[in-house]
């Protein structure tokens, strides 16, 4: 059986003799990483949403429903890819999610024109479940975890530039995607989007690397007896906690429904967010248009937010992205020109912004490495899930003549239950 990443014996080359410290390679291979996860995440299907309508035949409700079956049953597997994670470390698992990535993409290019029914369902949700796995799940996870065990004293700055950039890209990425069909048509968009994920699948087996102790290096790229005094905010616990030890804590759970509330409101927007423009009397070019403007919030906050998030407790940011589905969902509920569409926005950065540094730095904070693969699997799980329940949910709503305002309102009152639960209950054991 192979050693763990943490227990196999150093293997000291060019990676120790590095002109500079190899961290700062892994912090970029890793925000690309995350980057190429897009085709997997909502922010990429929602582009193809009305395409995909036409081409299966099937109704709003339907694909929604699909998303969801797809993106639950990719949820469930999410902590023991988190345990492979663990074992086999970042290379071999990243390569194989970006490489069945490229060939779930490839499939969907392919895709012909069907007259619904099952066949056309049960397609659909399977290509979810491969994209959602693969994209938002395992390569987000692997990405961002590697990246992080590079990192300790500077971890706050890792994730600054690792959120920043993947907050452009992503806010970017539905123009881009819209441009990639105006040239080649769905498609071949889809294909492009493949042939992206095989070159970076290449680029991950050339340079991903997980743990700096397997090269004789340590976070930081310096020794800890160097490091100054110890801050106010510990940046790791004074041991590593098993996935059944972090479960019983209610900061795990702060933390899980707090990114899981985030995904059900920002997911079910963006996959609806022509749909929701549409019945509001604005087009697809202003639906479109709402992400780089959040985009630029959320960089802002993110660089502010990762400054600070060393000397500050996670409870802040916490209570921040509360605040924003709180701001996003009002905008939604009152959906029109002017203040509800700086709302939107303004909650979206926030949203986005504290997201990437909650779900990055969390874990390792509280819970130690050793295990990080498999906490953080469990809680992207809770991710993935409510990012598959949002939609599903906000096109039921729509389709009992209730409105997609009926599903702002929803994120609104769950989202002061956990703030009040936040408040009271975060500090206890954290």
């Amino acid at each position: 059986m192979p050693d763990s990443p943490l227990t196999r014996p150093p293997s000291r080359g060019l990676i120790a003799h590095f002109p500079f410290f190899y961290g700062w390679v892994v912090l970029g291979a890793g925000t690309l990483g995350v980057l190429m996860s897009i085709p997997g995440q909502t922010i990429g299907v929602s582009v193809f949403t009305d395409f995909l309508l036409e081409a299966l035949g099937l109704e709003r409700l339907q694909l929604s429903l699909a998303f969801l079956v797809g993106t639950l049953a990719g949820a469930a597997l999410l902590s023991p890819a988190g345990r492979l994670y663990d074992r086999w470390g970042a290379r071999a698992v990243g390569v194989s999610a970006a490489l069945v990535l490229a060939l779930v993409l490839l499939n969907l290019s392919r895709l012909t024109s069907r007259a619904g029914g099952i066949g056309a369902f049960v397609y659909i949700a399977v290509s979810f479940f491969v994209l959602r796995f693969a994209g938002q799940g395992v390569l987000t996870v692997v990405s961002r975890n590697m990246a992080m065990k590079w990192f300790d004293r500077r971890r706050g700055l890792a994730n600054a530039f690792l959120g920043v950039a993947t907050s452009f890209g992503f806010s970017y990425a539905p123009r881009l995607l819209d441009g990639f069909i105006e040239t080649w048509g769905w498609r071949g968009a889809f294909k492009v989007q493949a042939l992206l994920c095989a070159g970076f699948a290449c680029f991950a087996l050339l340079v991903y690397r997980d743990d700096p102790h397997r090269y004789g290096l340590v976070p930081d790229g310096r020794l800890r007896q160097s490091v100054p005094p110890a801050r106010r905010i510990k940046t790791h616990p004074e041991r590593d906690y098993t996935l059944g030890e972090a479960v019983r804590t209610r900061v795990f759970w702060i933390h899980s429904l707090t990114l899981w509330l985030s995904a059900v409101a920002f997911t079910a927007f963006t996959f609806h967010v022509v749909s929701i423009f549409e019945l509001s009397g604005m087009g697809r070019e202003q639906a479109v248009g709402i992400f780089l403007p959040a985009a630029v919030v959320a960089v802002v906050l993110q660089a502010l937010g990762s400054y600070l998030s060393d000397f500050l407790s996670l409870k802040v940011f916490c209570l921040v992205q509360l605040v924003g589905v709180v701001l996003a969902s009002v905008g939604l509920f009152a959906l029109g020109p002017g203040w509800p569409i700086l709302l939107i926005i303004l909650g979206k950065g926030m949203i986005q912004a504290m997201f990437s540094i909650n779900v990055a730095l969390a874990w390792p904070r509280y819970f130690g490495l050793a295990h990080v693969g498999a906490i953080s699997g469990l809680a992207m799980a809770c991710v993935t899930a409510g990012s598959a329940a949002g939609p599903y949910l906000y096109s039921l709503l729509l389709r009992l003549g209730h409105g997609y305002s009926a599903g702002a309102a929803f994120s609104i009152l769950a989202a002061a239950a956990l703030i009040a639960f936040t408040l009271l209950g975060y500090d206890r054991d954290s």
